[in-house]
Parts: structure tokens; sequence; C-alpha cells
């Protein structure tokens, strides 16, 4: 029973548009009428075409490529709803960019991911809902409540549903040592080992593979990352499985396909058989070119997560 009395309104900015539709659709509810567009210098300009006074406003935008244009689209949205007197507002960032650098890595590094947390809050949002962010105690970085939905559950149906009884010569793969935690918990929901790939990263966007850590010998293999960016660490983790582990096949899945530079190439040219992404980032034209990438959708769950933060009860069940 809803007791606050207050109408629901979700609008969206230009970064995923579609999933922004589909999440009303599931809800049966219209996307708020906006206009998010720019001036001629590159100025952003929000237009709201609706009332939102005294609304719970559900702000759908990830912040991914190009990512500070969808940052700025965001926070200004916050800002015209903030001053059209809306009751709450919640950022819905399925994807949270900048969440790479949450600390200082050496000396003189800027730490964004609390910067853009900051940036948010000052700019209006009441509370953050995302999905998988790269590193979970970001969490911490908001004075606001944080819900950071996990995207293992998508995949666990989408592999158990896809495999079936064939899951005993099954292993789930973490790319590297930083994501063996992320990597357990998705094992553990299959009911499958688990095996390491560790490498050592020369710089940013490149990696040197080293060994395998764990028998994946004639194993079929599900490299589980929680996103894919230029793609190096996954193919060459990939190609480690296959050449210094014997592997029988490798699978791959992630809940962001940021796929920015080579990625689609090296995937298209890689040994993976099938990269499972979540469209918590929009495909972009060039995926339409390689077959080996699916993506599973994220609408449900964030219908849900909307639905119940709305009716002000429990989302503790989408975490499990």
């Amino acid at each position: 029973m809803i007791s606050h009395g207050k109408d629901i309104k979700i609008f969206t900015g230009n970064a995923n548009p579609k999933l922004a539709a589909d999440i009303c659709k599931l809800m049966g509810t219209k996307l708020g009428e906006a206009e998010v567009g720019t001036f001629s210098d590159g100025e952003i300009f929000v237009s709201l075409y609706e009332t939102v006074r005294g609304s719970d406003v559900f702000v759908v935008q990830s912040t991914c490529s190009p990512v500070n244009n969808n940052l700025m689209e965001l926070m200004i949205m916050i800002d015209a709803l903030k001053r059209a007197s809306a009751g709450r507002i919640t950022a819905v960032m399925p994807y949270y960019g900048y969440a790479r650098q949450d600390r200082k890595a050496k000396a003189r590094d800027p730490i964004t991911a609390k910067l853009v947390a900051n940036m948010l809050t000052t700019a209006g949002a009441d509370r953050v809902l995302t999905m998988d962010l790269h590193a979970s105690q970001i969490q911490g970085f908001f004075d606001i409540p944080v819900d950071n939905l996990a995207g293992n559950p998508i995949f666990v149906d989408y592999y158990a549903k896809k495999f079936g009884a064939e899951c005993e010569n099954m292993m789930v793969v973490s790319p590297d040592v930083g994501s063996v935690s992320r990597a357990r918990a998705f094992a553990q929901k299959l009911h499958m080992n688990l095996a390491i790939v560790d490498k050592r990263r020369q710089k940013a966007n490149s990696c040197e593979v080293m060994n395998v850590i764990g028998d994946v010998s004639g194993m079929d293999c599900i490299l589980f990352d929680d996103m894919v960016d230029t793609g190096g660490s996954l193919c060459n983790a990939a190609q480690a499985l296959i050449d210094i582990g014997h592997a029988k096949s490798v699978h791959a899945c992630a809940s962001h396909g940021v796929l920015s530079g080579p990625a689609i190439e090296r995937i298209s040219n890689s040994c993976i058989t099938e990269l499972a992404l979540l469209d918590t980032v929009p495909a972009s034209e060039a995926v339409a070119q390689c077959d080996k990438i699916k993506y599973l959708t994220v609408a449900p769950m964030f219908a849900e997560a909307i639905e119940r933060i709305y009716q002000e009860v429990s989302i503790s069940k989408l975490f499990r």
C-alpha cells in the first residue's frame, strides 16, 4: 500500500532512452515529457514539459560514452527537477562512470568516483540506484542512500537455462585477482568451482597474463567480470585459459559493455565463444557486426527496484 501519496515520474537523458522506455513499459507508466539538447556552442539545456511538484522522480541515465556529456545531462536534469519542487529525486545510473578511479593509486592522483558522488549530491539527488559498481565501497562516498544492484542473478538465470544439466563440466573464472569475490559469488550460485587468471598490468588499458590458478583442463569456462572496456584483459585471459590451462572452451559475461577502442575487433578475433553483456550501456552500431556479443536486459530488475523504492518497501530480495 502506497502511503506517501506522491505520484511517480520517470525521466531520461540521451544516454540510454531505450532502457528507460523498457522500464516504463514494464511498470505500466509513461516516460516523462522533457527535452534534453545542446545549444550551438555545446552547452546542455533541459526543458521539463510536465509538472513534477511533490512527485517521486527517477532519472534514468547511464554515465557511459560520451561520459562527460551524459554526466552533465544528469546533473542539469537533477537541478531542473530540484528547482521545479520535485518531492524526491533518484538518480538511476545503470552504469556509474568514473568508478575506476576510487583511490589514490599513486601520488597526486584524483579520486573522481568521490568527486562525482559530491557533484550528484550537490546537484540535488536524494538517492542513487545503480548496478555493479566497479568497487562496492563507492557506496560510502555518498551521504545519501545508494542501492547497488547485482547483475549476476541475470547471468545465473541465463547460464542455468543455456547449459542446464551440462554444468558439471563447467568452471567460473575470474579474469584477475581483484574480481575474485565477485566471481566467487557467481560461482556459488551456479554450483561451480572457481579458477583465477593472475595477470600483471604494466600500464592502463594493457595487461600481461602470467598464470592460471586452478585446474581448467578440458573444462568449459565462464569468464566473469564487471566491465569490458578495451577488451584486452578479457581476451588475454581467455587465450591463457586455452593455451596455458588447456580449457575446452571459453564463454564470457560482464555487466557493463563499455567496448571502447579496439574492443569489438579484439572480441571478434578472440577464442571467446560468446560474450554476454547487460544493456546498462547501450549497444553501439558496430556491435551488430560482431555475432559473438549477446545482450541481456536489466529493465525488469530496475523496474522492480524503482517500484519498491517508490512504495517504500525493501529491495533486499533483488540482491539475492
